[in-house]
């Protein structure tokens, strides 16, 4: 069903962590270290500034996938990794994009389920890779049986 997405690339979108987002997710996820808001915390730390926390690239823009249609709901989000080489700094510009990892099928207990591997990346204006991510997308059987129609 999305074998021929594999290797397939969306377009690079520049996102910027932007403090008041930052503040926002900590306390959407009850973490409220201060190295996350605090100004003075931050540019006391040996990053010299305020940091994100280390799952807020879930909230980044990573562009379009051309022809890879996914429905609005009956998605499932079923695991996701990040690995760093350096924490995401208040205030800088990272340009996201991702691409189709993956795509493979299983029987399960509620029938026949696909399972889409997307690895997403994040890199500075220079183009250093800062983080990547892997994410899997499970698609129910029902939602597979709409989407082959």
């Amino acid at each position: 069903m999305f074998k021929d997405q594999i290797g397939k690339r969306s377009n690079v979108v520049k996102n910027v962590v932007e403090r008041g987002a930052v503040k926002k997710f900590a306390e959407a996820i009850g973490d409220l270290h201060p190295i996350y808001f605090d100004e003075e915390t931050g540019k006391n730390s040996r990053y010299q500034n305020n940091i994100a926390p280390p799952t807020f690239p879930r909230v980044f823009d990573y562009g379009v996938i051309e022809d890879l249609h996914l429905p609005n709901k009956g998605l499932i989000h079923g695991e996701q990794t990040f690995h760093y080489e350096r924490p995401l700094l208040v205030g800088e510009e990272i340009h996201c994009y991702s691409v189709v990892k993956n795509y493979f099928e299983k029987k399960g207990n509620f029938g026949e389920m696909g399972f889409l591997v997307l690895e997403s990346f994040g890199e500075d204006k220079d183009g250093n890779t800062v983080f990547s991510s892997t994410s899997t997308v499970v698609i129910s059987e029902a939602v597979r049986k709409v989407l082959t129609k």
